[in-house]
């Protein structure tokens, strides 16, 4: 009989952290069933994949994604689909759309605007809100059709205003004894119908459409306890966590609260927490104080295990969308213009100059934060401080300003700025990657849609960190993002090139792996907008068997199943 795919002469790298081989891998049924050297695989094969100059690796699981309405609309979940992640995670930071009363839908369509900004428009035109549990939305998931697995964590902002109501968003607000029941209830319901866990948000970043924060900001540990208690009945799940370091002044005292309610979750439950962790130059050393926490936590019987991104969490600008500059009045008014429009006004010396004398500006050194990002050197995102947007002005000669409106015209308005605003010290990101237990993650796939876009974390953390800089090696950086992130999750069959493994699969030449500039599109429900990027050097990404993703194209195939974790 033949194999239903062959994938040969590729560099094995198995998701484990062993030594890279030459060989080929066999799949049969959405399984892997033989993964041998050189020669030792063979056979006919309906569909036979030449990996020759190519490592073949497990498919990426991303722990940190927002994608929970898009995947209503689209099926293969860009951009996360084009950097060869095979495995998404949903209903992180405590903001999900179930478990939901019928009155409630349009609420939470805002909330998860206000909170990550996805349009609620296009959130209440795509996304059918067929449901009223979480186990229910499960359900509903499970039944889409859909290009890559997906899994779940309930929320505690939708469980809250579920139980609560109005007052959940309030400071000092505790439910009563019949409301914590009913939300210990409902984790049981979501996680015996295979939730991935449970997710909180703590961070005063976090607020609904009325300013409030979002439910649960201000739960005390009783009830997080509770509710992880819930969790841990069913020895499975994983918990997810916005904390709240941030606030007015240094933030060494609400990490050390905070690391310290995440770790009695963590205990009472038996079961691992993540939670974000990034750095930041306003409270430079908070990220290591926490991580000290973290380890007398951990050393009491907690399992936190922070996330972190491989790159600076940033805002992007683009011609396409806003610009740094749009207050002014004469910017103000190309906005809704097509960006062809834009460039005919920058070219006209008259426009030209208004623009250039109207750009509110932060003065020449306020602009070293600005990154400039071009076709022909692709999307660096390594703030090297020759690429700012002040540097570029100071060997033009000319201002910030004047500088970004000849970049617009030379690159045919494909110039893109990066603000970095989280991560922005690659020192410490390298520390901190290379940090025993912490996992990568944090990329807000699906998130942010009009600001940020680091979807693309698999392919930088590839193309930069490993290749370019070396911090890890090829095999550690694969496993970084399977295994590790497949093992957290529960995803129990996932990660690894072995028989028996879901057949989860990428195929990149390396040699070719990069990034491409964002574009802003219009393709969201109702014409709303949003940042995408692809991908260079994927040659294929299989998902339970089937060829998914061919040179960055959807082959038409969705065999994307829902992930329950295992025990």
């Amino acid at each position: 009989m033949a194999y239903d795919v062959l994938i040969t002469g590729g560099t094995i790298v198995d998701g484990t952290g062993a030594p890279a081989r030459l060989g080929s891998v066999a799949v049969e049924r959405g399984r892997i069933v033989a993964v041998g050297d050189a020669g030792e695989v063979d056979g006919p094969a309906t569909r036979t994949i030449d990996a020759e100059g190519c490592i073949v690796t497990p498919g990426f699981v991303d722990l940190h994604t927002h994608l929970d309405a898009q995947v209503a609309w689209d099926p293969i979940a860009s951009s996360s689909c084009w950097h060869g992640v095979t495995s998404i995670v949903l209903g992180n930071c405590g903001v999900t759309f179930a478990p939901v009363r019928p009155g409630d839908r349009e609420y939470l369509a805002r909330t998860m605007e206000s909170v990550e900004d996805i349009p609620a428009t296009s959130i209440l035109e795509g996304v059918p809100f067929a449901w009223e549990t979480y186990g229910d939305y499960l359900a509903w998931l499970g039944d889409r059709p859909k290009g890559v697995n997906m899994g779940g964590m309930i929320g505690h902002a939708a469980l809250r205003y579920y139980a609560m109501g109005d007052r959940s968003m309030d400071e000092g607000a505790e439910p009563t004894d019949d409301e914590l029941a009913e939300m210990v209830r409902l984790v049981d319901e979501a996680m015996a119908a295979g939730a991935a866990g449970l997710s909180i948000s703590r961070t005063r970043r976090h607020t609904a459409p009325d300013g409030r924060n979002v439910p649960g900001t201000w739960a005390d540990q009783a009830e997080m306890v509770a509710l992880a208690s819930s969790v841990g009945g069913h020895r499975r799940g994983v918990f997810g966590g916005a904390p709240r370091f941030d606030g007015e002044g240094p933030g060494r005292e609400r990490a050390r609260h905070e690391v310290a309610l995440m770790g009695a979750m963590s205990r009472a439950a038996g079961r691992p927490m993540t939670f974000n962790l990034t750095n930041t130059f306003a409270d430079p050393e908070l990220w290591r104080q926490t991580l000290a926490f973290v380890d007398e936590a951990n050393a009491a019987g907690a399992q936190l295990r922070p996330q972190t991104t491989s790159r600076g969490i940033g805002v992007i600008f683009a011609l396409g969308h806003v610009t740094p500059f749009d207050r002014s009045p004469s910017w103000a008014a190309l906005a809704g213009r097509s960006t062809d429009e834009k460039l005919a006004a920058m070219g006209d010396p008259e426009a030209r100059a208004q623009l250039v004398a109207e750009g509110v500006g932060r003065g020449p050194e306020g602009y070293r934060e600005f990154f400039v990002l071009t076709p022909e050197r692709g999307a660096r995102y390594d703030c090297d401080p020759a690429d700012s947007l002040s540097a570029h002005a100071a060997r033009r000669g000319v201002s910030p300003v004047e500088a970004y409106v000849e970049l617009c015209l030379e690159t045919e308005g494909a110039v893109i700025l990066n603000w970095p605003v989280l991560n922005q010290d690659f020192g410490v990101i390298a520390e901190m990657l290379i940090r025993p237990g912490m996992l990568l993650g944090l990329a807000d796939a699906g998130a942010h849609v009009g600001q940020i876009l680091d979807a693309s974390q698999p392919t930088f953390f590839l193309s930069y960190w490993v290749l370019e800089r070396g911090l890890v090696t090829l095999e550690e950086g694969v496993r970084r993002l399977t295994s590790d992130t497949a093992g957290f999750a529960g995803f129990g069959d996932r990660g690894v090139l072995a028989p028996g493994f879901a057949a989860d699969v990428n195929v990149i030449d390396l040699e070719r792996l990069g990034l491409p500039l964002p574009t802003y599109v219009h393709d969201f429900p109702g014409g709303a907008g949003r940042f995408v990027q692809r991908a260079e050097g994927y040659r294929a990404t299989l998902v339970n068997g089937e060829v998914f993703m061919a040179d960055g194209e959807h082959t038409g195939a969705l065999a994307g199943t829902l992930l329950r974790p295992t025990a």
